[in-house]
């Protein structure tokens, strides 16, 4: 049926790069097949490749018994004697089929099964060489596009990069190169899907790697990005080399390691920072380049209250909100700016809101300011607990305190003057190479 099955086995194998046990395996199940259409389904049959003669043999299997009653799987003793004279009553006899009495049967079998088989393990040999390359950059051209989405061609095999893994500045055409970050690599019965993204944070801090020497070397470590594509992005940096400044190594000599990150995202601002294992430092360098006079932390809330000077509240907070916001993600603390001047109004307004309650005079304000009360309304959620170790405080008094302060909490309230917002702020100033 097929001559010289050997060397076309071999030449396959190589040019596709295919287990040659996978297409005899597909051969065998081809000649089975077409076996089973010329001879039916009852037939016993079986399927060998016979490696030294470079051929499919196929064998025929019946049970040796005096009367027949099923001509395919049974045959008499006489007959079974003329194949094999030393068989006995029920033996399985094999006998070996002519494969070139199949036909054209055969050979259409045979074709579509390799082709089927053929793009079964070039699947899998796709998902194989793939499936552990999540988080890897690589390099493709623009083939085509499918509704938004962007079809990227790696070579042996196809990509996606969605719609919502795209940077919205960013167009591209038919034929254009592009660098993406493999986000999933997924395994359907049509084939391995490989997504793309060059949304996801992971992606510069793989940039990175690939321009930073220490990065790769295991020296200097990113702990942490917060993005937002195409804008900015803030990447948290630490070394474990004392010798080693992390932010230095990333920056480059005259920026070239930044630069070459920002060229690839196409003028996206990167500001690097300083990790730190105080959330009290991390914030404040990660609210860089505004300076920080006073850090309030909260951590039942994990909240932080950041006071700045006047001039740099629009510094700290960024164009919309976006500094702190970045600063916020990076960190995983909820972050206040508030001005040195609207910090101290409120510190005057609270110590005065004390001082407003009945029987609380200048000196028992002052015990509770120090003991951290800082306004009525904080006062008005304590417990009789929290003010025992007040001088001269007895569970009693300490209750009428907290009453009295709850009154004058529920006074109401003059309306305050409007202060300035995120969205009102102009954009903060940009300390990064870009």
């Amino acid at each position: 049926m097929i001559s010289d099955l050997k060397r076309m086995i071999e030449q396959v194998s190589r040019e596709k790069g295919i287990d040659p046990y996978v297409l005899v395996k597909a051969l065998e199940e081809a000649v089975k097949a077409a076996a089973r259409k010329k001879h039916g389904p009852d037939y016993e049959l079986e399927v060998t490749y016979n490696e030294e003669l470079g051929e499919i043999e196929v064998f025929e299997f019946k049970e040796v018994v005096e009367e027949v009653a099923n001509p395919a799987l049974q045959i008499d003793l006489k007959k079974a004697r003329e194949i094999d004279p030393e068989c006995e009553l029920g033996d399985d006899l094999g006998v070996k089929m002519d494969t070139e009495a199949f036909g054209r049967i055969a050979a259409q079998s045979a074709k579509q099964v390799i082709m089927q088989r053929l793009k079964e393990a070039e699947r899998d040999i796709v998902y194989d060489d793939f499936k552990d390359r999540r988080g890897e950059i690589i390099n493709g051209i623009v083939q085509r596009f499918d509704r938004g989405n962007i079809v990227v061609n790696l070579g042996r095999t196809e990509a996606e990069l969605p719609l919502k893994e795209q940077i919205s500045k960013e167009t591209y055409r038919q034929g254009d190169r592009i660098r993406a970050y493999i986000l999933d690599v997924r395994q359907f019965s049509r084939g391995p899907q490989i997504i793309l993204s060059r949304t996801h944070p992971n992606f510069i801090a793989a940039l990175f790697e690939n321009e930073v020497p220490e990065i790769s070397e295991g020296i200097v470590q990113i702990v942490q990005v917060a993005r937002e594509p195409g804008s900015r992005a803030k990447i948290a940096v630490t070394s474990r080399d004392p010798d080693v400044d992390p932010v230095g190594a990333c920056v480059g000599m005259k920026g070239s390691r930044v630069q070459a990150v920002v060229q690839e995202l196409r003028g996206e601002k990167i500001d690097i920072v300083t990790w730190d294992p105080d959330p009290a430092k991390f914030i404040c360098n990660a609210l860089a380049p505004a300076e920080i006079i006073r850090v309030i932390v909260d951590e039942g809330g994990h909240s932080m209250e950041v006071v700045v000077p006047d001039d740099q509240l629009s510094l700290a907070i960024g164009k919309k909100g976006q500094n702190v916001r970045l600063a916020s993600r990076l960190t995983g603390w909820a972050i206040e700016v508030t001005s040195e001047t609207n910090y101290n109004a409120a510190l005057k307004q609270g110590y005065q809101s004390l001082i407003a309650i009945e029987g609380v005079g200048e000196k028992m304000a002052t015990e509770l300011y120090e003991e951290g009360f800082r306004s009525a309304r904080e006062l008005a959620v304590a417990s009789t607990a929290d003010l025992m170790s007040l001088p001269d405080m007895t569970e009693e008094k300490a209750g009428e305190i907290i009453e009295r302060a709850r009154r004058e909490v529920e006074k109401p309230e003059e309306a305050a003057p409007e202060e300035e917002t995120f969205e009102d702020a102009p954009e903060a100033g940009d300390t990064t190479v870009a």
